[in-house]
């Protein structure tokens, strides 16, 4: 089985390949268009090919290009793709890799016949498009052919070892076209009758790490009986770290009240519950934009951050920075930054306490940073690492997960995306001062995950900011 690392890599160099081929392709055709040509000076092809215009298109077109294809999310999943989803992706990425180059490069060198020009754009998305989609082509119709005739297949772990778990392997193994899964073990689920073995090895899902490291599983297939849907949430729940695909079938997905993403059209129809509801290049775009704005974010702020380090200082006794473990994307723990609100040892007696309007241990200047959320800034940090985004649910302490899990398992499902800095829970309920009002805000929450975009992201962001100003919280 070749490895996904190769086969990204494959569509990289072939990418960029591609795209060379198609600029030096689109610069020989525009040198021998006659309305062209009587506006150069050069003689030769080989004279034109070393004018500053194409030179610095030799140079930056294929990073251009390689770049838009990123955000495409074309290189996000790198085996068993959609020959639909494919080719549009190529037809979008290379037009506008085309408009881009157009407008940084070609544009001080067309004429003022708007019809020429707009050949000329003709041609280069086309000698761009062409190229690049036959080399995607090629490499995953060989990839396809390997995973339909059983040459090439993913680890996959099933989780369930009832009778329905071992009938459906059993149509997997035996259907005509494969569907690429190399079936490695069972996972016993608790409470759940087992069947006899089948020569494969069954594991208890305490020893998940264990096997995952050692069998280097790529893939769940959640398969239990249907009965035992709470086994069946906390299962997935205990998935969700290993940030690994998890397909399970149709008739299950009602057990997580969310939109899935459909595996395949052929042979037996799976879902991914592991993913959120964004496209691949939203995805990108997103954190993109994440990126960006907490680097620019940390920068533009310093002084401000300076000024309420010092207020801090002078207000009470201890750290400026708070850090407290929370529960984020995958359901990994990491530390939430925030500017110090409360008094030095607010929970000494080591138990977590949610806090309240009038709390005592909230210092004088605590309660202006918490009034505009100013306490919240240092969370630029969290976003530029890659623990939270700029907008997701709020994360919370394990200790209260476990809480709301127990009366809605269905929470495991926030723990798909990254937790946010602000989030349509925060924007509709506010803070939380119980477990109650936690679940009363999951609502929200969820909504978000079903209905994630970028457009939505944007809405949030613009009522949190109006909130903040006004003062008046969240």
């Amino acid at each position: 089985m070749i490895s996904e690392r190769l086969q990204r890599f494959k569509y990289v160099l072939s990418d960029l390949v591609a795209v060379s081929i198609g600029w030096l392709s689109f610069n020989y055709l525009r040198f021998n268009l006659a309305e062209y040509k009587a506006m150069i000076s050069y003689d030769t092809f080989g004279g034109f090919l070393s004018s500053p215009p194409v030179v610095l298109g030799i140079c930056i077109v294929p990073l251009l290009a390689l770049s838009m294809f990123w955000l495409s999310g074309y290189y996000n999943i790198p085996f068993r793709k959609s020959r639909l989803q494919e080719m549009t992706t190529t037809i979008l990425s290379t037009l506008l890799v085309s408009l881009l180059t157009f407008f940084l490069i070609l544009l001080n060198d067309m004429l003022q016949n708007s019809v020429f020009n707009i050949e000329v754009f003709g041609w280069l998305w086309l000698c761009l498009f062409i190229p690049t989609y036959l080399f995607r082509f090629v490499i995953t119709t060989h990839a396809t052919h390997k995973f339909h005739n059983r040459q090439w297949a993913v680890n996959t772990l099933v989780i369930g070892n009832g009778r329905d778990a071992h009938k459906f392997v059993k149509r997997l193994n035996t259907d005509s076209v494969s569907l690429g899964y190399h079936i490695v073990g069972y996972v016993d689920i608790p409470g759940e009758k087992a069947v006899e073995r089948n020569g494969l090895p069954v594991y208890q899902i305490t020893d998940l790490d264990s096997i995952v490291a050692e069998k280097q599983i790529r893939e769940f297939l959640v398969l239990p009986t249907k009965s035992r849907s709470r086994a069946t949430i906390d299962a997935i729940n205990q998935l969700f770290p290993y940030n690994l695909p998890i397909k399970i079938s149709p008739d299950l997905y009602h057990i997580l009240l969310t939109k899935v993403n459909l595996s395949n059209l052929t042979g037996e129809p799976l879902v991914d519950v592991a993913g959120d509801n964004m496209t691949e290049s939203a995805t990108n775009v997103k954190r993109l934009v994440d990126v960006v704005v907490s680097a620019i974010a940390l920068l533009l702020l310093m002084p401000v951050y300076a000024v309420i380090a010092i207020m801090i200082k002078r207000d009470s006794r201890g750290d400026v920075i708070y850090r407290q473990e929370r529960l984020g994307y995958r359901n990994k723990p990491f530390n939430i930054l925030k500017f110090r609100t409360m008094v030095r040892d607010a929970e000494a007696d080591g138990e977590p306490q949610l806090s309240t309007d009038d709390d005592p241990r909230i210092t004088h200047i605590g309660k202006i940073l918490r009034k505009y959320r100013l306490d919240e800034l240092p969370q630029f940090w969290n976003i530029l690492r890659g623990d939270m985004s700029l907008v997701g649910p709020r994360p919370e302490r394990k200790y209260y997960v476990d809480q709301i899990m127990k009366r809605a398992p269905y929470y495991a499902l926030l723990h798909q995306v990254r937790p946010g800095l602000t989030s349509l829970g925060m924007v509709k309920f506010g803070y939380a001062k119980n477990v109650d009002e936690m679940l009363k805000r999951l609502k929200y929450d969820i909504i978000y995950i079903e209905n994630m975009s970028l457009i939505n992201d944007l809405k949030i962001m613009v009522y949190t900011i109006k909130t903040v100003i006004s003062g008046k919280g969240l």
